[in-house]
């Protein structure tokens, strides 16, 4: 699944003709890979055009909305928020990642970036330039598949990105119509998550899958859920309401650690969804983002639990 595997004889292919270039004219190799570390791209940001690395080998993220995306594309990353450093998807990719913020200059100093990636809001981006090259984005002013496209560019792989995000729409898509032939063109679904002691249910573009659900598959969001949390993204519920947002179907995104004793009482025991068996526990720390790490995790569950695929 949208997994980009190289055929063995293809990378052996590679790797021989590599040595071969090696033994032949080493002192070339190592000329042209100094030459590849100091060339430069201009990446058109949303504040202006600026010089970055066009092969990036140390990159700070500052933002979780972009872990995913630098190491789907294949981005060491040195430097990471502490959200996405938790992810248990992100975990052999991060291995070796320290956890920064924008407060942590010194530290962020020491890792010796040469790219800095984070939103728009973080602080001191001023001094952050004076490190490495820092690009900034506005939350939420790029689709979610137009920032990894637009991730793909700062990296110099946009095609790469491009190529994904046409792949994946297409697997999303066709997933959704087998889900609709068997759940109705009428059932509806909602996303909740716990938070402590409170619940949330999401709209169509917050990340716990519902770019999918929403925007990919178009499967029916409760009217109740359209009504308030379609536009914020977001909307807080108490338990005790919890059945008026219910879907026929529901993504549970559950955090162990937080407040779930409204699990044992009568009233979420007799929501339909619960009754039926139709709701669709996932761990909330798998499940916040939206990039495709974690997209391709989404879709792969949803087409087992809806599908048994």
């Amino acid at each position: 699944m949208l997994k980009k595997l190289l055929p063995s004889l293809f990378a052996l292919v590679l790797v021989l003709s590599a040595c071969g270039s090696n033994s032949n004219n080493n002192g070339s190799s190592k000329e042209s890979e100094k030459k590849d570390e100091s060339t430069t791209i201009t990446y058109q940001s949303e504040n202006g055009p600026v010089e970055v690395p066009a092969n990036p080998k140390r990159i700070v993220v500052l933002s979780f909305s972009f872990s995913g995306n630098v190491l789907a594309l294949g981005g060491n990353i040195v430097g990471i928020d502490a959200w996405s450093k938790a992810n248990p998807r992100f975990e052999q990719g991060l291995k070796n990642a320290e956890v920064v913020t924008e407060d942590n200059l010194e530290k962020i100093i020491e890792l010796e970036p040469d790219l800095i990636i984070g939103l728009s809001s973080i602080k001191d981006i001023d001094r952050l330039k004076e490190i490495a090259p820092t690009i900034t984005y506005t939350y939420g002013k790029n689709d979610y598949l137009t920032q990894h496209i637009e991730i793909g560019k700062l990296l110099n792989k946009e095609k790469e990105a491009t190529d994904w995000v046409n792949n994946f729409k297409k697997e999303a898509q066709a997933a959704g119509e087998e889900i609709k032939a068997k759940i109705g063109a009428d059932a509806t679904v909602s996303v909740i998550e716990n938070q402590e002691k409170q619940l949330y249910v999401f709209g169509n573009n917050f990340a716990r899958g519902t770019e999918i659900l929403y925007q990919e598959m178009k499967l029916n969001m409760p009217e109740k859920v359209k009504q308030d949390a379609l536009k914020p993204g977001f909307f807080a519920i108490s338990p005790e309401v919890l059945s008026d947002y219910a879907g026929d179907y529901v993504i549970f995104s559950k955090n162990a650690d937080g407040d779930t004793s409204f699990q044992q009482t009568e009233t979420y025991k007799n929501i339909p969804a619960v009754k039926n068996n139709r709701v669709f526990e996932v761990d909330a720390k798998e499940f916040y983002f939206n990039d495709p790490l974690t997209l391709e995790y989404q879709l792969e569950f949803f087409k087992k639990a809806f599908l048994g695929k």
